[in-house]
């Protein structure tokens, strides 16, 4: 024979339920207190929310499991994770990058039938927050969430080639970095003068260094502080983007990303 268990009373919770919803708030403090830093260190954190340095510890360590937190384990500062990036995107689109970009991307795919990708920096990759695909047969395509280095993308010289020149060479470390095909660039010294002249010309071409076979022009965004906040990038197959259409290319992406950039608050 079986009973049943005694009916919870309404308003009142199991202890077990009060202690996750205690946890739970806990958590939210720590991400509410990562965002205010921007980066920040274990010590500061748990200082800020008034919590044990171990406590504060599994609390970022479950948050990083979910990709709400990460951590760079160089620095050893945390910051804010992409999954907290998207769930703020989707409070309110209208407001948010993704919904300055979706309108602009789409068009530039309706002009040039060729995949558009949105990316933003997280630590030392640049990460795909968003993509409108081409209506190619054969087409790029990436996963959202999935990142690439930055020293041979497009949208990774790009993310990196306006930081300041202290904060731009401590991201990239002092190299040798992967060769993925041969014609990626592999020591510091040659990604800092590729980095100057995505600069100085205002646009990233990743020429087949990620993939043979595969070009990719990529045009930063900004916003309100004129900061970089973003990357906007076309990827074609070679043979589908000769070098000779660089820049009827060049012109197109960089009016959308002017126009992306604009309705950020950026102004010329």
């Amino acid at each position: 024979m079986t009973t049943n268990p005694p009916r919870q009373k309404a308003g009142r919770a199991r202890s077990g339920d009060a202690g996750s919803v205690r946890t739970l708030e806990r958590g939210l403090s720590v991400l509410s207190a990562l965002a205010d830093f921007g980066e920040a260190t274990l010590t500061q954190i748990a200082r800020q929310v008034g919590l044990s340095a171990s406590t504060a510890s599994r609390l970022l360590d479950t948050l990083r499991q979910q990709g709400y937190v990460e951590w760079e384990e160089r620095s050893g500062l945390f910051s804010v994770g992409l999954r907290a990036y998207q769930v703020g995107a989707a409070f309110s689109v209208r407001n948010t990058l993704l919904g300055a970009a979706q309108p602009e991307m789409q068009a530039l795919v309706d002009d040039l039938n060729e995949t558009a990708n949105l990316a933003v920096r997280r630590a030392g990759e640049a990460v795909y927050v968003h993509q409108v695909e081409a209506r190619q047969m054969m087409r790029m395509f990436t996963h959202i969430g999935a990142v690439a280095p930055l020293h041979c993308s497009g949208v990774g010289k790009v993310l990196s080639a306006w930081l300041p020149e202290g904060e731009m060479r401590q991201l990239l470390g002092a190299g040798p970095y992967p060769a993925y095909t041969p014609h990626s660039l592999t020591t510091l010294a040659t990604l800092i003068r590729e980095l100057e002249a995505v600069r100085a010309q205002g646009y990233a071409l990743d020429d087949e260094e990620r993939e043979l076979g595969v070009r990719c022009l990529a045009a930063p965004i900004w916003d309100a502080r004129r900061e970089v906040v973003a990357a906007l990038s076309i990827s074609a197959p070679t043979s589908r983007f000769p070098k000779k259409d660089i820049p009827e290319m060049l012109e197109r992406v960089r009016a959308a990303s002017h126009q992306i950039s604009a309705r950020l608050g950026w102004r010329p």
